[in-house]
Formats: structure tokens, sequence, C-alpha cells
């Protein structure tokens, strides 16, 4: 303390409390950054790669994110403590696996992260029984490479022969001199990056990957997962083979190419992965440690109510009593969907449509109980 009774400028203030949240860089607000958009802190050392050569920015597809968040600013479905689960899960450099009952909004989670760090267009690996993780890392169109072989040796032999047929006298066209110039088919050409292969390319900052409904998939793809989500890279063996260095393939993103080198993809930016889940079988321990888990809960009444504003605006005449009856027959247990929410308030505000009398059956129809099967 100074003589003047003023608190000398080099002893801390016991009084200031340090913000509680200052250690997050998502917020949940939806809100567009601007650019290039926050900056995560630097990864853990056990969770740094080094992949190369680094690829140009992904394109973005803000058309996506409206469909699934709509044009409001706030996101209201996450609490605290969700909200501190996707910020450990992007700090630690760990997927985020997200369970729930189905529509509740598990996957929209990935285009909110995606929208409020400035990551870009979010890459989706849609899940079924059938799926693979060969599927997700890449596909070699190895029958369309032979078809294009065959035709270019073709062409080949058709240009000699009547290059041959012209005669070899001095300043003809020779045999020999129509295969100068003239190269087969890139391999790279014929090979597909995946969704998950795409999101492993290095970026400067991180891809957005959603890998929905996991809990579809054959027992083995979890398993099969680990590697890769470990390692941040893996191999495509047809360029290991192959006699170049690098290839140019195409990329999951539209129009989307990278350079691959070595036939070896590693990040340099581990991607934000969300998995989701609806529960129906459990993930093997191995898998679960690797992963933060996030129990997406079931929206509230004024919840559900900023969901339709964010999507529609202004809530429409009627769209309370429309929330009610949806919050009414969720507590009863059924199980429903807020897109069947959505739909019930579009068309209540469509013109001419009357949900009493006659369009009551209509109504009940759009918010039936899913798990009775009709």
């Amino acid at each position: 303390m100074s003589a003047s009774g003023r608190p000398d400028a080099d002893v801390p203030d016991e009084r200031a409390q340090p913000d509680p949240h200052g250690w997050r860089v998502f917020h949940a607000t939806g809100r567009v950054p601007g650019e290039p958009g926050p900056r995560l802190p630097e990864a853990p050392p056990w969770r740094r790669f080094r992949g190369a050569p680094p690829q140009p920015s992904p394109p973005d597809d803000e058309e996506a994110a409206l469909r699934r968040l709509g044009s409001g600013d706030v996101m209201p479905q996450l609490g605290e403590d969700e909200i501190d689960a996707v910020n450990a899960a992007l700090l630690l450099r760990r997927p985020l696996l997200v369970t729930g009952p189905p529509g509740i909004g598990k996957s929209t989670l990935a285009y909110l992260i995606s929208r409020e760090l400035g990551l870009k267009r979010v890459l989706e690996w849609n899940i079924v029984s059938r799926t693979t993780l060969r599927d997700g890392l890449h596909i070699h169109d190895a029958m369309g490479r032979a078809q294009a072989i065959a035709a270019w040796q073709a062409g080949l032999r058709e240009a000699a022969s009547a290059a041959t047929a012209g005669g070899s006298g001095e300043g003809e066209i020779g045999a020999q001199d129509v295969m100068v110039g003239q190269t087969p088919p890139l391999l790279g050409d014929f090979i597909t990056i995946g969704p998950l292969g795409t999101a492993l390319l290095p970026y400067d900052r991180p891809r957005v990957l959603l890998i929905d409904e996991l809990d579809k998939s054959d027992i083995d793809l979890p398993n099969d997962l680990l590697h890769v989500l470990e390692n941040g890279s893996y191999d495509i063996p047809e360029l290991v083979r192959d006699a170049a260095d690098t290839a140019l393939v195409h990329t999951s993103d539209p129009g989307g190419r990278a350079v691959v080198a070595g036939g070896r993809v590693e990040c340099s930016e581990f991607p934000v992965v969300v998995i989701t889940s609806n529960g129906e079988r459990e993930f093997p321990a191995a898998f679960r440690r690797r992963c933060l888990p996030l129990e997406m809960p079931t929206p509230t009444r004024e919840q559900l109510l900023a969901i339709v504003e964010g999507h529609l605006g202004a809530p429409p005449r009627g769209t309370e009593q429309l929330v009610d009856l949806f919050v009414q027959q969720v507590q009863a247990g059924g199980t429903h969907s807020l897109d069947q929410l959505l739909n019930a308030v579009q068309l209540t505000t469509a013109g001419g449509f009357q949900a009493e009398g006659g369009g009551r059956k209509l109504l009940e129809m759009l918010l039936r109980d899913l798990a009775k099967g009709r």
C-alpha cells in the first residue's frame, strides 16, 4: 500500500477473480467469427503431427450450416457441462462421442463447432451396417484405371500403325515419335480420399468430421478406427507401391484435389471429430478410452422455442401451443425428433392451413410417436 492509501501497482489485487470460462475457445453462440477464426491452443505433445505437404484452405458450405442450424445467433441446447466437454475435446485433440435419443440434434453439433470456429465445410461420413474403414479412408477405382490404360494402349497402337503406314522417310512421323509425350493415365486420377481420409490431410486449421450413427456399423468398425484416430495418419497402398513420389488425388470436397507424398496421409492439425450414437449398442472400452463422452440432453421448452426461432425467425402464432404439445409427448415417453416440431410449425404458418378441425389429424401425424413404427 502506498502512502496515499492506494494499492501498489506491483501488488496483485486479491479480489480480482479469474474468468472460470477463460480457457474456452467454443461458447455455443453459433456466431460466425471474423477471418481466420479463433485459433486453438497448441496441442498436447502426444497429439502433435507433422503431415505434409500443406493443403489449400477447404471450401465453405454455409448453405449446409443454414439447413442444420438456421440463421439464429444462439444454440441454446448446450448447457455448461456440454460446452466444457466440447472444449476439452478441442484442446486435447480427441474425438467427441455424442450420445442421446434420435432426432435431438447430435449431428448438428458438428456444424455449430465449424461455424463458430470458422472451420469451413463439415465432412460427413454416414455409417450403415456395411460400412468399412476403407470406405472412410479412400477408394481406388481399379476397374476404371484398367479401362483407361487399355484405351491409352489401343490409341498408341493405332497412332503407331498410322505413322508406319505413312512411311518413314525424312520428315515423316515415325512410330517411335508417336510414343514420345504420350503419358499413361495417372494413378491419382483413380483414387478418391473418403471423408475420414480428407479430414486427415495436412490443413493449417483442423477440419470438422461428422461420423454419424456409428452404432449402426459392423461390430469391427470401432476397433478398426483405433489406429487411425490415435496416429492421425494412414497409408494408401496403391500409392506406396507407385514409382512416383507424389500423386494428385481426388478428395471428398466438391471438385477437391490434394497432393499425397509417398502414399502417406498425415494431418498437421488433428481434425475435430464428432461421433454420434443413438445408443443401440455399446462400444469397446479401447475405443471409448480414446473419445470424450457427451450426453446430449433433451431440449427444454424454452430451448425448443429458441430453436424454432433460429430456423423460422420470430415464432409464428400458435408456436407455443405446438411446443407444449411436443414437450408433453416427449415427457410421456414417446420418441420424437426436432424435425417433427419444425415441420409442424412450418405447416401451421403456411397460407390457409388450419390446425383445428380437419387439420388436427394431419398435425397428429406430423407429431406421431416414432417408436410405434407408423
